[in-house]
């Protein structure tokens, strides 16, 4: 029903949301990095409110899991089971540079997002950190492969660096634990809309400037799609404000990656999965 209902409006929006998204794809991540030097955004953005990523169960992602892997020439290899892994080193964090370009498991990096890249846990894991000088914790979904650099034990997103205070400095001795999800308490499902949302994973189909394209988008999806909630929440960013248009919240797995293809098929390549408070 979600495919049928989208692509009816997905031509009609094609043009603004190519213009307007925060993630915009590059070709097979043509010209990768076009940006010599990582850099933060362009505006400050207050980070502070961002959610830590939840932990669920997921499987394993069918790409960044390939062990062992060669990076400039060193071997790693990719742990079997994360439970109970502990780790302190230095972290770093990556921003504009790969901001919108596929990470190794083939998501979208979202610098504003809490995420991470780790050279030897399973695509995805979700890793507490916590900045030993300050005391300071976030939880991140580490997505991605990396630093490689040595002496660095992760890369944090943005978002997540500047949540743990370390901006000024560009590095911090942190120490890293493994967050096991069936050992999270699950959130239970409620009613959602534009006035509100439920807790959990959503998928994010793009976020866009035109807001008469989101009510054509509201209209033909409705407040509910295959007993999900679309949810529009506006965001500021380099003085303009965009709409990210949420889909969920998403009760599985399966049917994550089943939504995944039909929006694809609908036209909406940029979409992926974010978790709400």
């Amino acid at each position: 029903m979600l495919l049928a209902l989208l692509a009816g409006c997905s031509s009609s929006v094609k043009q603004t949301e190519d213009s307007a998204t925060e993630t915009r794809v590059p070709e097979a991540n043509a010209g990768r990095y076009a940006m010599k030097h990582d850099k933060a955004p362009l505006v400050m953005v207050d980070v502070s409110k961002v959610p830590d990523a939840v932990p669920r169960l997921e499987p394993k992602s069918l790409r960044g899991n390939r062990s062992p892997y060669e990076v400039l020439g060193q071997r790693y290899h990719i742990l079997e089971e994360a439970r109970g892994y502990k780790e302190q080193g230095t972290a770093s964090w990556y921003g504009r540079k790969f901001h919108g370009y596929e990470t190794s498991n083939g998501e979208i990096y979202d610098m504003f997002s809490m995420t991470a890249a780790h050279k030897s846990l399973p695509l995805p894991s979700y890793v507490r950190v916590t900045n030993m000088d300050n005391g300071r914790q976030v939880v991140v979904r580490v997505n991605d492969r990396g630093p490689f650099h040595e002496g660095r034990v992760i890369d944090l997103s943005y978002a997540a660096a500047s949540r743990l205070d370390m901006m000024g400095e560009g590095t911090a001795r942190v120490s890293l634990e493994v967050l096991d999800p069936r050992a999270t308490q699950a959130s239970s499902p409620a009613a959602g809309g534009k006035a509100g949302a439920a807790p959990g994973r959503y998928l994010q189909l793009g976020a866009f400037s035109d807001r008469t394209a989101i009510e054509r988008i509201e209209q033909r999806v409705g407040q509910r799609s295959d007993g999900l909630s679309l949810r529009v929440s506006p965001v500021s960013q380099e003085g303009r404000t965009l709409y990210r248009v949420q889909l969920g919240p998403v009760p599985d797995s399966e049917t994550e990656a089943r939504l995944m293809r039909e929006l694809a098929d609908a036209g909406y390549t940029a979409a992926r999965p974010v978790d709400l408070p």
